[in-house]
Parts: structure tokens; C-alpha cells; sequence
């Protein structure tokens, strides 16, 4: 019997509150059969939450040794735009491999880090090889913490994908996007799936007992970080308005708060403080609860670094309606515009067996406001709509993102990205140089200094005595 394929898995995983931690933790266990997995963590084992017995947690610094010892097929790693991927950028040059491109932007992340780490230089010259054709001087902007929204027009991916020898995303959009700006580039669709949603027996009556929120509301629910990107002011502006002709409408924030938007003192400015939940982390094992609570979801989003929203997912899971933010990369779902009540989207013409009708209503960003006012008050108060768009959500998850479609997809990802070839020599010296410096410039350094020729450096390094 063939031994499995090795494979060395870089991601986050719970504890840590990251949404591709718990990717990770589902994904894991359906590809364990097929693979002997070591996955490498940005800290020690002890305090994670093991996705499958099968599979070894270990720290990533572990991983040099181990791969010189017993070499892996291929490293995975799971990258993506927050803090706890930071470690990762140490060995994807080096170790090139199947990178899974979660977020289409990695700026706001490794800007933040080189600076943190007062590495300007390193940041300046790699912000000028991610995009050549931009004004050297924007690099100073981030630098001085200014580029603001600007951010978004300036990914900071080059690097990674011209080091990979695949690159793994989850929508066609940003594939495509990729593929143009990297024409030598091997790219690949992996759609991301989630478990069914299994809920609980009382149907999240105990969710609205503990919170408060009468039996017979309609309850939007907005799952993930309460934050403006995700368009809570939006939100509640619009519940705001809506509550004059829907008394019975209500609004669940079901996930924790951050220090630059006080949703509190928002709330309190517009008088509904009795309107509005504020639940904090839900943790993983209470969301199928709050999925079953609410009537529906809001998945709102702008600016976007065109991810997938595993949220949004999991609310299709769990048959429910959905607004969304109508972008690009999800102009293959068929939704519902809210000012005329007509079909947007049509299903993508190589998915003759998606869904025909709508799962979502979908809004514009350049409409926005009086969108989101629209699509709340009806879906208030039309239960049957809310219940069409529901079944509809619920087959188009059983269609394309349940994790077997997922696992299937990752082993056709791994199959390609273990027989492509490993980046030339030419791809390898156009990064900037702090990718491919090995370390020793300060020991090198202090040799010369005190007067040993550069030869007898160069037998140091190779080990000779």
C-alpha cells in the first residue's frame, strides 16, 4: 500500500478567533484520510483545539528541521489579511508551495507588520515590487499610516504568487484578476464549503430567551466583528427608520467589538437601545443557536478585499435569507434588487444545475442607504419571501459549498500544485532582497569588522573548521 503524501500545513487554528482557524479545523479532518499532515502553528501546541487525532499540531519552529530531516510533498499554506498570519511570510519564499489566498489584499497585514518591526526599508522596497507602476512616495504614506482607503488599490500579493507554485482562491473573480496582473501565474478556484447547520431542538428559543427579544420579532442577525466595514452604522440607521413602520423588528450583533467604532454609543444616538442586542463572540459551538434564531442575515461588506464570506455560508447552511452587498466576485448568485424586486443575477452559464431562483437580496453600494431600508421592511414583513429565499439559500449551499464539495477540490488543488515545478532561480532573485537575504548580513558584518578575510567567512558558512 502506497504511503500518503506529506504534507506540512501552515494556518491559525482555535482557540484563535480567526475565521481561518476554524476553516482549517473543518477542513482538516475530511483530507486526513487521504494525507499525513503536520500542521505548523504560530505558537506552541499545547493551547490549541486539535482538528482530527490524525493530524499533529506543531510549532512552525519546528518546521525547518523537520522538513531538512524528512522533506514534505508539499507545504500548504493558509494565508490571509490579519495579524495571525504574520509568521507565515518567513518560509513561503523559501518553502514555496499551494498558497490559499483567503482575502485578495494582504496590504493592511504586512504593512503593519514590517512597521511594527521597524522595517521601513524592507516595506518601502517591497511595496515597489508589488507595484512597480505606483509613485514611489505612496510608500511613505503607509509608512506614516495615511494611505487610508487607498489600502485597497494596492493588494501587496506580487511576491506571493510569483513564489508559489500554486495559488489557491475561493471565487472565479479574483482568480481571473490574478491570472491578468500574473499572466505566468498557476491559479485555481477552491470554493470554500462549511458543515451543514444542525439546529438545535428548540429552534434558538433559548437564544432569544437569554437575550431578551420576543418570540414573535423578526430578528436580523449580523454575524462577525461589529465593525463599520461590515455596515453595522448602515444597519441601524436603517432599523432606525424601519421600526416607525415595523414596531416588531429587531437587530442581534452577534460577534465582538472593536476599539476603533463604539456601536454602543451609536445605538444610544438613535434611540434603540431596546431595538438592538449586543451578544459579543459567539462562540463556534453557540452559532448554529443564533443562526436559528433569526429570521434573517445581514452579510454586508465594503470596502472588500474580495474574500469569501464563510458567514455567508453559513447562514445559506442554514436556510436562511440573506442581504448582501452586491460586489463583483459574487455576481454568479442569483439575487433580488430591493428597489425593483427583479432578478439581478442570473446563475453563472457553466452552472446549468445552480439554483434558478434567488437566495439573497442583494444591495448596492451606490444605493445603499435607501436599498437597505427597502430590503428590511419587506423582508419584515413577508414572511413567505423570507422563507423562499431561505430554501433557495439552503440548495445553493447543498450545490457548491458544503466542505465534501471543498475537500474534493483541495485534492485536485494538492495533485497540481505537488507536480508543478518549484519557482526558477530567475523568479527567485527578482524578490526584494529581504526575502532572499539568509541571515547572516550582521555576523558577516561583525567578521570583517574584526579583520577575518572574506574567504575565510565562506568556509565558516560552509561548515568548515
Amino acid at each position: 500500500m502506497a504511503a500518503h503524501r506529506r504534507l506540512a500545513w501552515f494556518t491559525p487554528l482555535p482557540p484563535a478567533r480567526s475565521g481561518i482557524s476554524q476553516y482549517s479545523a473543518e477542513l482538516l479532518p475530511g483530507l486526513a484520510p487521504d494525507f499525513d499532515i503536520d500542521v505548523f502553528i504560530d505558537g506552541s501546541p499545547g493551547h490549541v483545539v486539535h482538528p482530527d487525532s490524525r493530524v499533529r499540531v506543531r510549532s512552525a519552529h519546528d518546521f525547518v528541521w523537520a522538513h531538512a530531516r524528512r522533506p514534505y510533498d508539499l507545504v500548504v499554506y493558509q494565508l490571509g489579511n490579519a495579524p495571525c498570519h504574520d509568521y507565515m511570510w518567513a518560509y513561503l519564499v523559501r518553502h514555496p508551495g499551494l498558497v490559499v489566498l483567503h482575502d485578495g489584499q494582504l496590504h493592511h497585514a504586512r504593512a503593519r507588520s514590517l512597521i511594527q518591526q521597524k522595517r521601513d526599508d524592507d516595506y518601502r522596497s517591497e511595496f515597489q515590487f508589488d507595484h512597480p507602476e505606483a509613485e514611489v512616495a505612496l510608500a511613505e504614506l503607509g509608512i506614516a499610516g495615511l494611505l487610508g482607503s487607498l489600502t485597497y488599490l494596492f493588494p501587496m500579493r506580487r511576491a506571493v504568487v510569483e513564489a508559489a507554485r500554486l495559488v489557491a482562491v475561493h471565487n472565479a473573480w479574483l482568480a481571473d484578476q490574478i491570472r491578468e496582473e500574473h499572466p505566468g501565474a498557476a491559479v485555481r478556484v477552491v470554493e470554500m464549503g462549511v458543515p451543514a447547520n444542525l439546529p438545535p431542538p428548540d429552534g434558538g428559543a433559548s437564544v432569544r430567551a437569554r437575550h431578551r427579544i420576543p418570540a414573535d420579532a423578526v430578528l436580523f442577525t449580523a454575524f462577525g466583528e461589529v465593525t463599520p466595514e461590515k455596515r453595522i452604522p448602515q444597519a441601524l440607521q436603517a432599523l432606525a427608520w424601519l421600526v416607525r413602520y415595523e414596531p416588531n423588528a429587531r437587530l442581534l450583533l452577534a460577534g465582538r467589538s472593536v476599539e476603533h467604532y463604539d456601536v454602543e454609543a451609536e445605538i444610544r444616538s438613535l434611540g434603540l437601545g431596546d431595538r438592538v442586542t449586543v451578544a459579543g463572540f459567539v462562540p463556534d459551538e453557540e452559532v448554529a443557536a443564533h443562526l436559528a434564531a433569526s429570521d434573517v442575515c445581514l452579510c454586508l461588506r465594503w470596502p472588500t478585499s474580495r474574500e469569501t464570506s464563510a458567514a455567508w455560508l453559513r447562514c445559506l447552511a442554514a436556510g436562511k435569507a440573506t442581504i448582501i452587498t452586491d460586489l463583483v466576485h459574487t455576481a454568479d448568485v442569483p439575487a433580488l434588487d430591493p428597489r425593483t424586486w427583479t432578478l439581478l443575477h442570473a446563475p453563472a452559464p457553466d452552472r446549468t444545475d445552480a439554483a434558478v431562483e434567488p437566495v439573497c437580496v442583494s444591495i448596492d453600494t451606490l444605493d445603499e442607504d435607501r436599498s437597505l431600508r427597502l430590503a428590511m421592511r419587506r423582508l419584515t414583513a413577508n414572511a413567505s419571501l423570507r422563507s423562499a429565499l431561505g430554501r433557495s439559500a439552503l440548495a445553493l449551499w447543498q450545490d457548491r459549498f458544503t466542505l465534501t464539495h471543498m475537500v474534493a477540490a483541495y485534492k485536485a488543488a494538492i495533485a497540481e500544485a505537488s507536480a508543478a515545478p518549484l519557482p526558477g532561480e530567475a523568479r527567485w532573485h527578482r524578490l526584494p532582497p529581504h526575502f532572499t537575504a539568509d541571515g547572516t548580513a550582521g555576523a558577516v558584518r561583525l567578521l570583517r569588522e574584526a579583520g577575518v578575510p572574506d574567504a575565510r567567512i565562506a568556509e565558516i558558512w560552509r561548515g568548515r573548521s
